[in-house]
């Protein structure tokens, strides 16, 4: 095959690479991560073939050694080997369908380098790939606009994503020449908007403080005087705008412009998804000295997470308290790969810093290239101390790895042998075959997994619960290394309370459930020191007694085997309250009340504002008919925020406000209000009425007036009353 045919597959490779971010495939299971994973580790493993052959038969295109490609390789052999010492390979090295950052994913993104680095060695190489990168984020971005939801999903990946191209534009404006580079003010402009709209304080922070760096570097080292004089005064304002801004975060100023008050609020060091980080970081720190060499194996941050669970953690939310990521880069490295990895993984920034600053001193690289790329560099660098990466990002930074290796070589012309070279057509046969077989084994066969499980969701949700149990068989029959989640979710529909077996005679009925437990076996056997694999596992065997409640053999059979499960997963993160709650429901299953209340008034002391202990033992007591210590525990539920957790049950409900209201208890009955009005944004004139009496006892005009109009607008025949009830709180 010609030299001219490779470059041409491999150039349009790297930049057909940009429409996987388009890609969201609703047939998938976690559409947003999949569908762009695997249509990405199908295309390199294509390139791959291709790439393999090509410098093969053309070795002057072989790329040249770099400490950037050093660090890379180094940091990609540490995870490896960490897959092998730490707690859980199968999730270090195939990574779940929710993130799809596993071993095997992320080396995909070394390959995809190594290409970018063989085939882009022109300027104009680079200036269409910065467009072609552009104009997909800003496709994305006006997307977004539409929809008000970005193809990239989770608003995490959306800032950082459009980070680099904010920069891409920065790049492109100062280096075109024709009077249309004035067009890259358009992005420059808008994708800080969009950044902003992601809310993720990582991402304003990245942007800010690497604009600082551009700002410092581009005055320090320019020769004009009057270009130091500006940026200095510049960068002195910004400074003192930003420490104002924070000094004054409470004065009307700031309070009256919306943009203000996010940002305030978004980098306010004491809200709530700050704080659970740094609890996240700090039980890194314990567990750092068990593993300081290797960590706990890549990707395995949620084990140590969950070690080191505080329950204060509850304090800052009840959502959201399985971390699997540390949202902080160099803490999940250094935890999951320890000190090699976290070397190794600095070493490639320390590679960037060298060839940056030498290639800027020998003239290599002007000012404007080395103030901006290494303003990009940071500003990815920063956001990722709160964040972590995804596809997006990868790709985007291994563009920018190349385009600095690029630019460090940029003296010296690419390639342009007109010899035939050697007879590459055995090789590409030969990789070519392994590589449709890794295709199809690792990419082929999991999408239709995930199809599969898909499918089974959609035959749960239809209610024929006969047919489910055969459609899952089929999903995991293919046998891929992602089971692990599509037998999760199963195990999760089986225990949510749904009523899937009212038709099903026993034997079917016992059928499903011992299917289910074997799915919970097998995924307890990647790592039974999974605390959440145990918690589930005791959940499901929990179900599985009460459907034999009349066979007292198989019973106690598998109500054994449900306390011997939630035993491990409480000893696994012995701070975990709600594992106690699920304990306490075996001992409910068995009817040992004693234990039962018992073990909720254990959760509950491990951390006195977590409203659902609260709510917890509230019900049971109801039950129990102990009304007197209930209404305590309920008063305590909805003191800490727990009246939410209180709907379950409409007639448990109305049980409550009516002791309320006959207690004259306003304030705790107009939290219940709120919940009931605010969650379900009802359309009831009749609740809006109630809450406005019940803000008029508590002396809150202004809420007894908004919620009057409110009912007054759900329902116009009481506008009369309403405008009555108005006239007399004024």
């Amino acid at each position: 095959m010609p030299q001219k045919t490779y470059l041409a597959v491999l150039k349009g490779g790297v930049f057909v690479s940009f429409i996987t971010f388009f890609f969201v495939f609703k047939n998938l299971l976690f559409p947003y991560i999949t569908s762009k994973q695997l249509s990405f580790n199908i295309l390199v493993e294509v390139l791959f073939a291709f790439w393999l052959a090509f410098v093969y038969k053309f070795p002057e295109w072989r790329p040249k050694k770099s400490f950037i490609t050093f660090g890379l390789a180094a940091y990609m052999a540490v995870i490896f080997v960490s897959s092998f010492t730490g707690v859980d390979f199968n999730l270090s090295f195939w990574g779940d369908i929710e993130r799809m950052l596993g071993v095997f994913h992320v080396f995909h993104f070394f390959l995809f380098y190594l290409i970018v680095i063989t085939v882009m060695r022109r300027k104009e190489d680079w200036f269409w790939l910065f467009n072609a990168s552009l104009f997909v984020a800003v496709f994305i971005a006006f997307y977004q606009l539409q929809i008000n939801h970005s193809t990239i999903g989770n608003t995490a990946y959306v800032g950082g994503y459009h980070i680099f191209n904010f920069y891409f534009a920065l790049f492109l404006f100062f280096y075109a020449k024709h009077p249309a580079r004035y067009l890259y003010l358009l992005p420059i402009i808008f994708l800080p908007f969009f950044i902003y709209r992601s809310g993720v304080a990582g991402a304003y922070v990245g942007l800010a403080a690497s604009l600082l760096i551009v700002l410092f570097l581009y005055g320090l080292l320019n020769q004009n005087w009057k270009v130091k004089l500006a940026t200095g005064l510049i960068l002195v304002l910004c400074v003192i705008s930003s420490l104002a801004l924070f000094r004054y975060h409470d004065s009307a100023f700031v309070k009256n412009n919306s943009f203000l008050v996010r940002v305030v609020e978004e980098l306010n060091l004491n809200k709530a998804t700050f704080q659970t980080r740094l609890l996240s970081w700090k039980a890194a720190w314990k567990d750092f000295p068990e593993h300081p060499w290797l960590g706990t194996g890549y990707g395995n941050f949620s084990i140590t997470f969950d070690k080191y669970f505080e329950a204060k953690f509850y304090t800052y939310t009840a959502a959201e308290t399985y971390f699997d990521r540390a949202h902080n880069n160099l803490v999940e490295i250094a935890s999951t790969t320890g000190l090699l990895g976290l070397v190794a993984y600095l070493s490639i920034f320390i590679a960037l810093a060298y060839y940056l600053i030498s290639g800027f001193r020998s003239g290599k690289i002007d000012l404007n290239q080395f103030a901006l790329t290494v303003g990009l560099v940071a500003a990815y660098f920063i956001q990722n101390l709160a964040v972590f990466d995804s596809l997006v990002t990868y790709v985007s930074l291994m563009v920018v790895l190349g385009y600095i290796y690029w630019l460090n070589d940029s003296l010296a012309p690419a390639p342009d042998r007109k010899s035939a070279g050697r007879d590459e057509t055995y090789v590409l046969a030969a990789v070519g075959l392994i590589m449709l077989a890794v295709i199809y084994q690792y990419n082929i066969r999991p999408w239709k997994m995930l199809i599969g499980t898909i499918e089974g969701q959609q035959a749960l949700a239809s209610g024929d619960a006969s047919i489910v149990t055969d459609v899952y068989k089929k999903a995991l029959s293919y046998g891929t290394f992602l089971d692990r989640d599509s037998r999760t979710i199963f195990i999760r529909s089986i225990t949510s309370g749904q009523n899937l077996f009212g038709k099903l005679d026993n034997k079917k009925g016992a059928k499903i459930y011992d299917y289910a437990i074997s799915l919970a076996d097998e995924n307890i056997k990647y790592n039974p020191n999974d605390s959440m694999a145990q918690m589930m596992l005791a959940q499901l065997l929990n179900e599985a007694a009460r459907y034999h409640s009349g066979d007292m053999v198989k019973f106690d059979f598998y109500s054994k085997r449900a306390e011997e499960a939630i035993d491990k997963s409480i000893a696994l993160s012995p701070g975990r309250v709600p594992t106690y709650f699920v304990k306490a429901q075996i001992y409910l299953t068995r009817g040992d009340k004693d234990k039962a209340l018992n073990t909720i008034r254990y959760a509950i002391g491990l951390e006195e504002k977590y409203f659902e202990g609260h709510c917890q033992l509230g019900r049971l007591l109801f039950f129990f008919k102990e009304p007197v210590a209930a209404y305590q525990s309920i008063d305590k539920c909805v003191e800490y925020g727990g009246s939410s957790s209180l709907l379950s049950s409409q007639s448990f409900v109305k049980t409550i406000m009516g002791h309320y209201a006959e207690k004259k208890d306003w304030p705790h009955l107009i939290k219940i209000y709120e919940v009931i009005i605010g969650g379900a944004q009802v359309k009831d004139a009749n609740l809006y009425v109630e809450a406005a009496k019940i803000y008029k006892e508590l002396g809150d005009k202004e809420n007894a007036v908004k919620k009057a109009e409110k009912a007054m607008e759900i329902d116009p025949k009481l506008k009369d009353g309403a405008e009555k009830f108005i006239e007399e709180l004024k």
